[in-house]
């Protein structure tokens, strides 16, 4: 709900208002009027006159502003107005043209969106099954603003893209709210908003000190305070007010009375969750209690005659018996059950169907013709059995299986909880004077870190953000981030990462990265939106759960119909009928059964539980999965390209052999070289500068360790040339002149464009560099060739094994690279990797990947590099090495985090291990449908006098939702393989 005790918005208050919130207020008009720009991609143009069809379908559409269409390129490109038409809606209608269409996913989502578009996170609460999610979803999108909506029933979440100028989240809330559901806003990609706890109001009069001072304080776009809950929210311009220093002006203008305390959003969720398992517990226990003396009433007290006796004592027109049975189950039916009547009400008023509304069918059913059958019998002496306990204990089930599912629920989300532990709750903020030293220390919130802050980092303490050592020097253990259990050194300059441990020594380190550009943050958005995600397996489940209750209770009518005009026309004998019944009771019960046993909540839960449980176990082992797509696509997977530099090496170049062809000093040739790559960013120029550092300063240690400390200023590299005319050309080298005279650095191509001859020895030299895996980089001085250096860079110790247990899993290892022949066959031989593809520019990865896609083959791209970006985005399933570029990250499938190779396995067999429990639990949901729908019918019962009475058949579809997630729960029980038993993997 939106806060109702106070909400202030500045723009629109004239005694807070100033030039900047004017300045602000009009700008968000005129953004307003924006458009948005998607391109999808278009499957089935084979002509002019098919683009032309699309480009008129999509010009069609009132919203579409500009729609042009690439035949060559088989996509569209399409200019809209948000607030008319949505993604789907360009993707329907060409769809309805013929076509077949996708949705192309923007390649950062933090850059390509519109001003005012956000990612929001709400809780909705009361969902049941797939047919409730299929409902919120269908609201959702038909929101105006709204462009895209997803819904995770395992979660209770759902994620709304929307515009921020068209629609609120107290829109979308409402919206949910409207369609009978709970609902309430999480969080949002929003940069500039503060959610704070508030302790110290204690009367009006500190609220109105609240007020004035965010009034008064600039940068304050608007906020809201909720007395009920003592949550403050605010809406905040980061370029003029920082979160820690809207905090520190609050507490300071209320003399110390108010304290300020950050909320965590998924501190928030993981309360709520724990509400709702609480609340749920409740309502079970309650209706367990009063179930028993009904039971007890039912079973035992007939054994004991003076209790019974008691029961068959007439209180007016009833006997006891039936007045303690009448008040006990009206309790458990309309009290302790009203939510199931609320949310059957809601679906219906939606004209929809779900697990609810069976529910209610089938109790009430019982309930009201047990009463009327009392009622009836008070009338006309005629007392026909009464079905309270199946009414009671059918909901008592009911509740049982709704709270071992959020039991089982929570723990499908123990991944998101543990990784939201590992991120500290303090830090220790060191405060410096104008000269830099430090003049006191100060605790803060972990949560109001800003980048540039130098913090303090004790022995045994959590590291509080991202940053960079500045002083001191320790172990830190960053198992929990990257799996490796080994700590890893840090000292000056070394980065590290927020949740990791601090060993041994004190660190001082500067905060690079905070809130939700941590590396912590980002994992927990990968795991969290990949639950969120759903696999196209689940479409299936969705389409059952659209027709399944109408379908049920259709089941449930013929069935009643059926059983009693076969007793009516003579078909069964009067002896099946149980004492003073009639055929209409009898029939009644068994259509009560069919009802109550038939639940769409187990098909719905079959994926997303999965999904959650294989994102979870996939980020304690190190691999990120960024949804469930992902997971069905990587099970497939029959071919997997590999680059090679950094992700089959180690990416780090080193100088094996330096080689002089002229009369020159070696030192002088080894100067001249790193004088010339000194400017250049690339790998081998960096292996170049090293090892000319080392050639000079071999007996010099303390120099050496000066430079390594202090980088290219250090005064180690003073013996360096001045340089003039640097330049860096792709593909060849780099030039430059030193002493007047050019430079070149670089291949073959380079020096035959311009015309340095390459003597026949020379060639031999390179060739047999080239041919034991050496990279050789060629050096010319004054147009006349001087040396040549060979440069490697290692193997991967795990890169052979694994491309050996791939090949045992039946997948295709080929290896990608820009590399001569030469080197690249070297490589490849020494991993044992036959396909290769040599001298292939970064824009042609792409059409190598294509290549292999022919015939409908899934093809996976291991890379780490931005040229690798195209590559991964091309490839079925993309994967980043961990320590790779954001932009590689951004564009794969999955991240290996620990930048091991051995990942790439472990991804692969825990997709096919996904996949195959998903198919298990969508056997196991069918299972209890397929094979109880009948028998509760009575479909048996002619034969063996097998009958389920509908308490039973409670019990049945209350434990089918608690199969599944068990199910999926045994996911956590999944161990990668290891590199000594990766050789025994057989294909399945």
């Amino acid at each position: 709900m939106a806060p109702s005790a106070i909400g202030l918005q500045l723009t629109g208050a004239a005694d807070c208002a100033g030039e900047e919130e004017r300045l602000l207020s009009g700008f968000d008009e005129e953004s307003s009027g924006n458009l948005s720009r998607i391109q999808v991609s278009v499957t089935g143009m084979t002509c002019a006159a098919c683009s032309n069809s699309v480009e008129s379908a999509l010009m069609s559409l009132n919203g579409v502003v500009k729609a042009s269409v690439a035949l060559l390129q088989n996509k569209a490109d399409v200019t809209f107005d948000p607030a008319l038409v949505k993604d789907e809606d360009i993707k329907t209608a060409i769809e309805d043209a013929g076509f077949e269409a996708e949705i192309i996913p923007e390649p950062s989502q933090s850059n390509s969106k519109t001003h005012g578009t956000l990612i929001g996170q709400f809780t909705i609460g009361g969902l049941t099954c797939a047919a409730c999610v299929n409902s919120v979803e269908g609201i959702l999108r038909d929101i105006p603003g709204v462009r895209k909506a997803v819904v995770a029933l395992a979660t209770s979440l759902g994620e709304v893209e929307y515009d921020s100028t068209v629609t609120s989240k107290d829109d979308i809330v409402n919206a949910i709210e409207d369609a009978g559901f709970e609902a309430s806003f999480v969080q949002s990609n929003e940069q500039d908003k503060l959610v704070l706890g508030v302790i110290g109001i204690a009367s009006e009069t500190d609220v109105q000190m609240l007020e004035v001072t965010l009034c008064t304080l600039r940068g304050v776009r608007q906020f809201f305070y909720d007395r009920t809950s003592n949550v403050l929210e605010v809406h905040f311009d980061p370029e003029l007010l920082g979160s820690r220093t809207l905090v520190d002006e609050i507490e300071s203008s209320s003399f110390g009375k108010l304290k300020l305390l950050v909320k965590n959003p998924y501190s928030r969720m993981a309360s709520k969750d724990l509400q709702e398992s609480s609340n749920m517990f409740r309502l079970f226990t309650a209706s367990l209690c009063l179930s028993i003396p009904v039971l007890f009433m039912q079973v035992i007290c007939p054994r004991i005659p003076l209790l019974y006796s008691l029961l068959l004592w007439r209180c007016g027109p009833f006997q006891m018996g039936d007045w303690l049975n009448w008040a006990l189950v009206t309790i458990i039916q309309f009290v302790i059950g009203k939510k199931f009547y609320v949310a059957a009400g809601r679906a219906l008023r939606n004209c929809s169907t779900n697990m609810d509304v069976l529910v209610v069918l089938g109790t009430s059913a019982s309930y009201f013709y047990s009463v009327g059958a009392l009622l009836y019998g008070a009338m006309t002496g005629f007392w026909s059995p009464t079905y309270f306990d199946a009414s009671a204990m059918l909901i008592t089930f009911v509740l049982l299986g709704k709270y071992l599912e959020t039991l089982a629920k929570g723990k499908t989300s123990d991944a998101i909880k543990k990784l939201v532990e590992l991120a500290p709750a303090t830090a220790i903020l060191l405060i410096k004077e104008k000269g830099g030293k430090v003049v006191r220390e100060k605790e803060i919130d972990a949560l109001l870190i800003q980048p540039g802050d130098l913090l303090k980092v004790l022995p045994g303490a959590k590291i509080p953000t991202d940053g960079l050592v500045v002083w001191g020097s320790s172990y830190v253990n960053e198992s929990m981030v990257t799996g490796e259990s080994a700590p890893v050194l840090k000292e000056l300059n070394a980065s590290v990462i927020g949740g990791t441990i601090n060993l041994h020594g004190s660190l001082h380190l500067q905060a690079k990265k905070v809130g939700s550009d941590t590396v912590l943050s980002q994992i927990i958005s990968l795991v969290e939106t990949a639950q969120m995600s759903k696999a196209p397996i689940q479409k299936f489940a969705d389409f059952i759960a659209s027709i399944f209750v109408p379908t049920v209770v259709t089941l449930g009518f013929l069935t009643l119909l059926g059983w009693y005009l076969a007793g009516v026309l003579g078909f069964y004998p009067d002896d099946w009928l149980p004492e003073n019944s009639n055929y209409f009771v009898f029939s009644l019960m068994f259509a009560i059964s069919v009802i109550v046993i038939a639940c769409p909540c187990a098909l719905g839960l079959a994926t997303p539980t999965a999904v959650m449980v294989a994102t979870g176990v996939g980020a304690n082992n190190g691999v990120l999965i960024k949804g469930g797509d992902a997971l069905e696509k990587a099970h497939k997977i029959k071919h997997v390209i590999f680059d090679k530099t950094g992700t089959l090496t180690q990416g780090k170049a080193t100088v094996t052999s330096a080689k002089v062809f002229s009369g020159m000093d070696r030192g002088e040739f080894l100067t001249l070289v790193a004088s010339a790559e000194s400017s250049s960013e690339h790998p081998l120029a960096k292996a170049i500068l090293e090892y000319t550092r080392h050639f000079h300063f071999f007996d010099e240690p303390s120099a050496a360790a000066d430079a390594k400390s202090n980088g290219l200023a250090s005064k180690s590299f003073e013996w360096l040339h001045d340089v003039s005319g640097f330049s860096s050309l792709s593909g060849q080298g780099v030039q430059c002149f030193i002493g007047g005279k050019k430079i070149l650095v670089g291949n073959r191509k380079l020096m035959m464009e311009n015309s340095v001859a390459i003597a026949e020895h020379v060639e031999g030299f390179v060739v047999q560099l080239e041919e034991s895996a050496n990279t050789g980089v060629l050096v010319a001085y004054d147009n006349e060739l001087i040396g040549v250096l060979g440069v490697a860079d290692p193997l991967k110790r795990e890169a052979a094994v694994v491309v050996e247990g791939l090949m045992k899993m039946g997948v295709n290892p080929v290896m990608v690279t820009g590399d001569n022949w030469r080197t690249a066959k070297a490589v490849a031989k020494e991993v044992g990797i036959i396909d290769v593809r040599a001298e292939v520019m970064p824009s042609g990865k792409a059409d190598v990947i294509r290549s292999f896609q022919e015939g409908g083959n899934v093809v996976a791209m291991v890379g780490d590099g931005i040229n690798d970006s195209p590559a991964l985005a091309a490839a079925d399933v993309g994967m980043a090495i961990g320590a790779g570029t954001d932009i590689a990250i951004e564009a794969a499938d999955y991240v290996l985090m620990r930048s091991n190779l051995e990942d790439v396995i472990t991804a692969i067999d825990l997709s096919r291990k996904t996949i195959t429990r998903i198919r298990w639990n969508y056997l196991f949901a069918s299972a209890y449908n397929v094979v109880a729908i009948p028998v509760a019918a009575g479909v048996l019962y002619p034969w063996l006098r097998v009958r389920l009475p509908p308490w039973v058949a409670g019990a049945c579809m209350a434990m089918s939702s608690v199969t599944v997630v068990c199910s999926s729960l045994l996911l956590r029980r999944y161990r990668k393989p290891r590199l000594t038993t990766v050789l025994e993997i057989t294909v399945e």
